[in-house]
């Protein structure tokens, strides 16, 4: 489905040295995967004997038995299709490999032998196993099969698609330039490592991290497994560790220590990594060195479902926990780092603010109020400014000039109504005509008072607009749309009120109830009148569709260049059940329009600093021509 396949890391039971028996509990996991709708499974490192059988491995024994049962491994992927990769030792000559098997259609498809053979006390596989570069570039003839087959640590393995994939085992990871770097360079959007790692205390942590670094490192999916508890313990466990992770981020892992043998799973969007490599030009500047021989496979079917897609429906905000917080942190301190760095450059005296209570403006405040105690100056050197319109309602107006007063900023109040008026008989128009013409003299009589009594202060005028009204052109042209700073330019609407309560847990209750008010007030802009009961008449998200489903399309849109109907079918499944497909689709729809058409604000966006992972800025963000045709866009959405 667009790209997804459905991956798994399998820890089978295991009997030390018993050929037979592994092979059957590998089937079993099989079919399992094959039933839940894989397309390619990977297992430990020797799990056909066994990691542990010592010096049994020079037994001409449980060499042919092992042979004889990767035959009957690779006829078990005709009834169950699916793409096996399994771990045995392989005699090729006088020597002994440790390998990884590619089983497909009933058929060996490749052996590839491990690169790094460890000399560890505790397991010395020099004693027993050659390396495996002798094997490059050739073809071998086992006893149990009547056709070559391609062996070495060249190989890359393609299933159609963008479905390329590399095979490393164990210590591979651990070498200084892993044979995974130079798969990935050659293509590979998969990697599959088979191990067999010994336990110790905090080794877990360490090996996930490697795993995860190394996905991200290649921008690749990386899926490890790991000897299970079965191995023999007559000098060291093994936990069996499975872990799947893709370009940075931990998709699935297992409870280590299982009884009972594990199967994880992952759908992994392989178009997406191959999105991300398109615009890495560190990536695709890395030499790829020496080639790799190609083996096709057959196709690999895409994932049945999104049961195991990692899907968040605000990825823009990072989940709770200690993490979050760092983040949250960390987006406050580039922020302000930023504003600092302005305001002295300028030699502004204050900082000038027009407040409204709602998101914006109240981040901005923080902001500014956060900058003022960094540089060591008290917080009346900000000047906020309420400016009540024809729209302003005594909520939004209420907790503004509240928090204001709590914050112990300078606070004036400059009504527009007047000079509106004024302005409306000036151009000859009706203010009972409540169009586009009426809503935009506000904002721009807005930012003419904020710009001259910033001027008057020797002050810097913040600006307010967020990332996601930058995005839809959800601001009036020379009015918000224009500052002297805009320091929310890269944060989405969603993010906001995680980071108001971030930034309220250390002001105090009053400032907290303030804070969570404001939170739970409905996006205006506040430009229509209100009702008899001085309710909003205007409520942003009734207009153009909530904004956790256009951050949502953003996200996917800017990070990995998701073409519409993708866009449109993980919107459809991350959020199933809240929003119906209609309106996902008219929200979609909206988004593509107003992204391009709106561009031509962008084009001339004042200065902001890139505090996430998307920034619009024409400068050092996101380029496009202001007169770019939505067209291809809206088409592909219709197919």
């Amino acid at each position: 489905m667009f790209g997804y396949y459905r991956l798994a890391a399998a820890v089978p039971n295991l009997r030390v040295a018993d050929p037979a028996f592994n092979a059957r509990q590998i089937i079993g996991q099989l079919a399992e995967a094959a039933a839940a709708g894989a397309g390619t499974v990977v297992f430990p490192e020797l799990s056909v004997t066994g990691y542990s059988c010592g010096d049994l491995f020079f037994q001409t024994a449980l060499q042919k038995a092992a042979a004889q049962e990767l035959a009957s491994l690779a006829r078990a992927t005709v009834e169950h299709p699916v793409i096996a990769i399994v771990g045995l030792p392989v005699l090729i000559g006088s020597r002994l490999y440790n390998v990884a098997a590619v089983l497909q259609n009933g058929r060996v498809q490749a052996l590839v032998p491990k690169t790094q053979l460890p000399n560890y006390r505790e397991f010395a596989e020099k004693r027993y196993f050659s390396a495996g570069a002798s094997l490059d570039g050739r073809t071998v003839r086992l006893d149990a099969f009547d056709y070559d087959i391609p062996a070495g640590t060249d190989l890359l393995f393609d299933g159609g698609g963008n479905f390329q994939f590399g095979v490393e085992l164990c210590e591979d990871l651990w070498c200084v330039v892993p044979p995974s770097c130079r798969q990935a360079l050659n293509g590979a959007k998969l990697l599959f490592n088979l191990a067999a790692c010994t336990e110790a205390p905090g080794k877990a942590a360490g090996r996930r991290e490697r795993v995860v670094q190394q996905s991200r490192r290649c921008s690749a999916g990386y899926l490890f497994a790991s000897a299970g508890i079965d191995e023999s313990s007559t000098d060291t466990v093994h936990a069996g560790h499975a872990l799947i992770a893709a370009n940075g981020e931990l998709l699935a892992e297992n409870d280590r220590f299982q009884r009972s043998g594990s199967l994880i799973y992952a759908d992994i969007d392989v178009d997406r990594l191959n999105n991300i490599r398109l615009s890495d030009t560190s990536f695709n500047d890395q030499p790829a060195g020496t080639g790799c021989r190609r083996i096709m496979l057959g196709s690999v079917p895409e994932a049945p479902d999104w049961h195991y897609a990692s899907l968040v429906r605000q990825p823009f905000v990072p989940p709770p926990g200690p993490a979050q917080t760092e983040q949250l942190q960390d987006i406050v301190a580039i922020q302000c780092a930023g504003l600092a760095k302005r305001f002295l450059h300028t030699r502004a005296e204050r900082l000038i603010l027009g407040v409204s209570g709602g998101l914006d403006s109240t981040l901005a405040l923080l902001i500014g109020c956060q900058t003022l105690q960094l540089l060591e100056l008290p917080n009346d050197r900000l000047l906020a400014l309420t400016l009540p319109g024809f729209g302003t309602s005594s909520r939004t107006y209420h907790n503004a000039t509240a928090l204001c007063r709590q914050l112990g900023v300078e606070l004036r109040e400059i009504s527009i109504r007047d000079a509106c008026l004024q302005h409306f008989r000036d151009i000859g128009h009706d203010p009972a005509l409540t169009d586009t013409t009426y809503e935009n003299a506000q904002a721009r009589e807005r930012t003419q008072i904020l710009m001259d009594v910033a001027n008057q202060q020797n002050g810097l005028l913040l600006g307010t607009g967020d990332l996601s009204e930058i995005a839809l052109g959800w601001s009036t042209y020379n009015g918000d749309h224009m500052s002297m700073y805009a320091v929310n330019a890269s944060i989405p609407k969603t993010l906001i009120p995680a980071l108001l309560t971030h930034l309220g847990g250390s002001g105090g209750e009053a400032v907290a109830a303030i804070l969570r008010d404001i939170i739970d007030t409905p996006v205006s802009p506040e430009l229509l009148p209100t009702d008899g009961d001085g309710n909003l008449q205007q409520k942003t998200e009734e207009l153009i569709g909530p904004y956790e489903l256009h951050d949502f399309f953003l996200y996917h849109f800017i990070n990995f260049n998701a073409e519409p109907a993708k866009l449109e079918a993980l919107a459809r499944q991350a959020f199933d059940g809240i929003y119906p497909a209609g309106q996902i689709r008219r929200s979609l729809k909206l988004f593509l329009q107003r992204f391009f058409r709106q561009q031509f604000k962008r084009s001339c966006s004042p200065d902001g600093p890139k505090a996430g992972s998307i920034s619009l800025s024409p400068r050092a963000g996101y380029k496009m021509p202001s007169d770019a045709s939505p067209d291809a866009w809206l088409a592909g959405l219709e197919q």
